[in-house]
């Protein structure tokens, strides 16, 4: 698709890349016109599930821009911008977009030419990976939905924002959690959040049983249904109809069921 030119955004700390950036325009390096700046005092400004809205908004890529480790403006802004970004690509993958459409790079002030060749490179990328298919895909849009819900969920915002404190400093009962142990952590509640916030995008619009929930999300049918037990308990999801002996769902929304 030669004629195809993307739509890049990019996000750039202001004390280092963006620096970056303005010292390629004014030693003139020569880098792709397809991206569009949005400075941000730091990186780790742009939470996962505002990268994510990026996407719905129709870009085709996302290049976020930080200080190198140990150089940021505030200490560990940037180390928060990496695992963000991590989680963020792993919940695109979860939605079925690309993670290969978001990239962060670690970029300093006197880095002109760096920058300028890390973002025709990323441009490059995305031109061959093609247009976002997010306007056009339905089945698309609403896994993206979920995912951006899930971003949302308290869960995830508390483990990924105290991260460090965890590691280093361990949680209320004065224990450190191992790095891959949190991680792990990490990775089955989105899971579980993604599920039932999928879930809940499925039945808006219509009634669902456990089993096509479960078609439809490729999971267990016991997994399914502890997430059905979950969602109730929390009045989010109601019982809408019995069909012979299967019981569906359908989502809790403002003004009814």
């Amino acid at each position: 698709m030669t004629d195809f030119e993307p739509k890049v955004l990019g996000i750039l700390c202001n004390w280092c890349s963006y620096a970056g950036a303005d010292l390629a325009g004014v030693s003139r390096f020569q880098y792709s016109t397809n991206l569009r700046v949005l400075r941000v005092m730091c990186s780790t400004r742009v939470t996962p599930n505002i990268l994510l809205e990026m996407f719905k908004s129709g870009v085709d890529g996302v290049f976020v821009g930080g200080c190198h480790l140990g150089d940021c403006h505030y200490i560990t802004g940037n180390y928060y911008t990496e695992k963000r970004i991590a989680m963020a690509k792993s919940l695109m993958k979860t939605a079925g977009l690309d993670p290969e459409r978001l990239s962060f790079y670690m970029v300093s002030a006197s880095e002109g030419r760096r920058f300028a060749d890390l973002v025709t490179d990323f441009v490059e990328t995305i031109r061959k990976l093609g247009p976002s298919q997010v306007a056009a895909d339905e089945k698309l849009r609403r896994r993206l939905n979920a995912v951006i819900d899930t971003a949302k969920a308290y869960r995830l915002r508390l483990l990924n924002g105290k991260e460090i404190s965890l590691i280093q400093d361990g949680n209320v009962y004065d224990k450190l959690i191992d790095a891959k142990r949190l991680d792990t952590i990490i990775d089955r509640t989105l899971k579980e959040e993604f599920e039932r916030n999928f879930i809940l995008q499925m039945t808006r619009d219509r009634p669902l049983s456990v089993r096509e929930m479960a078609e439809e999300l490729d999971a267990p049918l016991d997994e399914i249904l502890e997430q059905i037990v979950v969602l109730r308990s929390n009045n989010l999801i109601a019982l809408d109809t019995i069909v012979g002996v299967t019981p569906k769902y359908r989502a809790i929304v403002a003004g009814g069921c």
